[in-house]
């Protein structure tokens, strides 16, 4: 029945902070559209923001995300990047259970506090 996810739902506090923030530490490309919204690109997929509100069906809080994003990048040179773009480790490497098998992984928050996930399969 379901073949995969085509877009998630970030709620941030400041979506154009959010927009550097994933650009300059992720490399992420951002788009604009429906009437000003913002999104993030990589690869094959999308993570729409909004701000606290801005969807009055969504009850998501600012800071509620949890993503876990594959890369292609050796997690060494993973884990050099983020150093060099001044964010903080939580965790890792790690090895983690991912859709498809054993992943290994590293943890840190965004702006918001969304725990993010950069994981390599084996």
């Amino acid at each position: 029945m379901i073949t995969h996810i085509d877009h998630i739902v970030l709620t941030v506090a400041d979506i154009e902070a959010t927009v550097t923030f994933f650009k300059r530490v992720l490399q992420m490309q951002d788009s604009t559209f429906a009437k000003g919204r913002r999104a993030l690109h990589f690869g094959n997929q999308k993570i729409n923001l909004q701000t606290l509100g801005m969807e009055a069906r969504n009850r998501a809080a600012v800071g509620s995300g949890d993503l876990c994003l594959i890369t292609d990048w050796p997690l060494a040179q993973v884990i050099e990047h983020l150093c060099a773009q001044a964010v903080d480790l939580l965790e890792g490497p790690v090895t983690k259970s991912g859709a498809q098998g054993a992943i290994t992984s590293v943890y840190f928050n965004d702006l918001d506090d969304n725990l993010i996930e950069v994981s390599t399969y084996s």
